[in-house]
């Protein structure tokens, strides 16, 4: 035991003194240092390639090796160049060039025509394959179709037969009766949603209906309502009597300088009704302007009468906008 030595390769440091790191050759292996001596400095951008270094395995033959990573302690100089190189840049292409000149072609086999390089697609000059620039025409934007559109319609028909009124507000839903507030029956129903005026003389007026096929579909209801109380009531003489439509032109009017251009027309008394009243002559049709820009068109017995009214006062309205 006394005449044992230690190995020269091994040694045990003592206590407090540091570990002795060997040299900076002696820590990459033999084979592996001169492969990377011999080798030139040209690496990838973006690092070093595991696969330039073989290094033996341990306990295996030389023949055979391994891919390991043996970094050096060295800093490349490849490393140190910025991360963009100049041959992934796209060559500046002055605006003057042509198009055949910014778009590199070599002549395609086979045939006398030519194709685009595809390794060059990227030199392209964009303001070069579009064409000449011409000055856009501003558009105009079109006028909007405002349409009026049907509020209310009021009918009249004729039931032909008297009346107790009394006995038709006892026995009809939503019916009500008081001879002392208004001498007829007022009765609605949902659809269409409409009320009827019921007289004991056997006349009728239906108001609410959205439309002209409403408004007969309404008075047809309450007549057989009133058939079905035991009267002999018929369905006579259906009229419409007036015409309710409404529409927004989008736009301030100046109420002040419509009623003195148009006087003969029109009335504006602001302290007591905030619209202008303009009473057209043809068609015979009474509108209420209001300084917002909303027009209400009454008077009309056909759906055409609301049309041309507002596509004749529609001018006016535009020529007094507020700016």
């Amino acid at each position: 035991m006394d005449q044992m030595l230690p190995s020269p390769g091994f040694s045990i440091p003592s206590i407090g003194t540091p570990l002795h790191q060997p040299e900076e050759d002696q820590q990459i292996l033999p084979h592996a240092y001169q492969q990377q001596q011999s080798m030139p400095h040209m690496t990838p951008m973006g690092g070093l390639s595991s696969s330039n270094y073989t290094m033996p395995a341990i306990g295996s033959t030389s023949g055979k090796s391994m891919h390991t990573y043996a970094p050096s302690f060295s800093t490349p100089q490849n490393m140190i160049q910025p991360q963009t190189p100049q041959s992934l840049m796209s060559p500046m292409v002055p605006m003057t060039e042509s198009k055949a000149a910014a778009t590199p072609s070599h002549p395609q086999s086979g045939s006398g025509g030519s194709v685009r390089d595809p390794e060059n697609i990227g030199s392209v000059n964009i303001h070069q394959t579009m064409g000449p620039a011409t000055p856009m025409t501003p558009m105009t934007p079109s006028e909007p179709a405002i349409l009026p559109q049907l509020q209310n319609i009021v009918s009249t028909v004729n039931l032909s037969c008297k009346l107790d009124l009394k006995k038709i507000a006892l026995h009809a839903r939503n019916a009500e009766y008081n001879p002392k507030r208004f001498a007829a029956v007022i009765m609605r129903i949902r659809e269409p949603r409409t009320t009827a005026l019921i007289f004991s003389s056997g006349k009728m007026v239906c108001t609410g209906a959205k439309s002209e096929d409403d408004s007969r579909l309404a008075a047809r209801k309450y007549a057989r309502i009133i058939q079905k109380l035991g009267f002999t009531a018929k369905f006579l003489d259906f009229k419409v009597q007036n015409m309710v439509g409404s529409c927004d032109v989008r736009f301030p009017i100046r109420l002040e300088g419509l009623v003195l251009t148009h006087g003969r027309f029109s009335s504006y008394e602001p302290e007591l009704f905030p619209g202008l009243i303009y009473r057209m002559v043809k068609p015979r049709i009474v509108l209420l302007i209001f300084v917002s820009g909303k027009v209400v068109l009454t008077g009309a017995k056909v759906r055409q009468e609301i049309y041309d009214a507002f596509e004749n006062i529609y001018p006016i309205l535009k020529s007094f906008k507020k700016q």
